[in-house]
């Protein structure tokens, strides 16, 4: 797809949704400790209930990050001089655009170039953002750069930016694997712009995923319903708890669903039958916190080398830049 300074290039397959999700459920619900990848949770009613708890008073997570974009964009603009934008997952947020604005008033930047496995989303952020940089051109891509990350042959250097502590969402081996798969991908005079939500008080972090307006919990419910809706599955929502605790051992949020009571559960499509006991966990999302210290030993013993950290000033999120190795 290609309208006059926005591209759009879908290098998966047809049936990879399908395929991805059939093997991810199977593999997640079929053998105890029963858990779900998060990226199942954005339909578009998920997705809307996100926006939703970004704007939650208990969600601190985007406030904090974009405190710190307000602060260093132009920063950030003028250490990197990048002509190339590559954003991992849809950036159509105020967040992208701060680094879009400084960047463009920096006089260095020439594309946009978003990266998300979401056609649609990709279609109406790369819309907005041609719609509203006239002079910028946008390539998107359609990639699932958890499974293969190929980052757009565009023009150097190259700025690649994973916001809002999404790398939370991997566990330390998968953090490591993401870390090589970026350090081999990005050339000498690249960067990458990462965003970490750091270790504080667990009454905080918890309040974050369990707000009392109960939309977190909705939004976790909702990944239930996208079983039913894509694979035929039974599940009763309201037949499960929404539960946020804190892992001291891992330093880490994880949300589950916790069954109510003694149920079976069918998903025709997987040919799988679920026998779910009261009490019992099916964990939906890891959201890992991160210290200064730490993460930079994990970035380094994936090939990264941390130039500067910053953090908001109640010092809760952290962006950092890191280079290759």
């Amino acid at each position: 797809m290609a309208d006059d300074g926005f591209t759009l290039d879908d290098r998966l397959p047809a049936d990879h949704v399908t395929t991805t999700l059939h093997a991810d459920v199977r593999e997640g619900l079929g053998r105890a400790p029963r858990s779900l990848s998060p990226k199942w949770f954005y339909d578009e009613r998920g997705s809307d209930l996100f926006e939703r708890i970004t704007r939650l008073p208990e969600y601190y997570l985007t406030r904090a990050e974009q405190e710190i974009l307000v602060r260093r964009a132009p920063e950030i603009a003028a250490l990197t001089r990048a002509t190339t934008l590559i954003e991992l997952g849809s950036g159509s947020s105020r967040k992208t655009r701060l680094l879009l604005d400084a960047l463009t008033a920096a006089g260095t930047l020439r594309r946009y170039a978003p990266l998300d496995v979401s056609v649609p989303a990709l279609e109406a952020a790369g819309a907005a953002i041609h719609r509203d940089y006239p002079g910028l051109a946008v390539s998107a891509t359609v990639a699932d750069f958890e499974s293969e990350l190929v980052l757009p042959e565009d023009p150097g250097p190259r700025l690649l930016a994973f916001l809002g502590s999404t790398v939370g969402n991997f566990d330390e081996p998968q953090r490591h694997a993401f870390f090589r798969s970026l350090s081999r991908a990005l050339s000498g005079d690249d960067v990458l712009l990462l965003g970490a939500d750091l270790v504080k008080e667990p009454e905080v972090l918890v309040r974050a995923y369990d707000d009392a307006a109960g939309v977190t919990a909705e939004f976790n419910r909702n990944v239930l319903r996208v079983l039913n809706r894509e694979l035929g599955a039974d599940f009763d929502p309201d037949r499960f708890d929404h539960v946020a605790l804190w892992n001291p051992e891992f330093e880490r949020v994880e949300m589950r669903l916790r069954s109510r009571a003694t149920q079976t559960v069918k998903i025709p499509d997987l040919d799988l039958t679920l026998e779910l006991a009261a009490g019992e966990d099916l964990r939906t999302e890891l959201s890992c916190k991160f210290r200064r210290d730490a993460l930079t030993a994990e970035l380094e013993r994936g090939g990264l080398t941390v130039r500067r950290w910053w953090t908001d000033p109640a010092g809760r999120f952290a962006l950092l830049l890191a280079v290759p190795t």
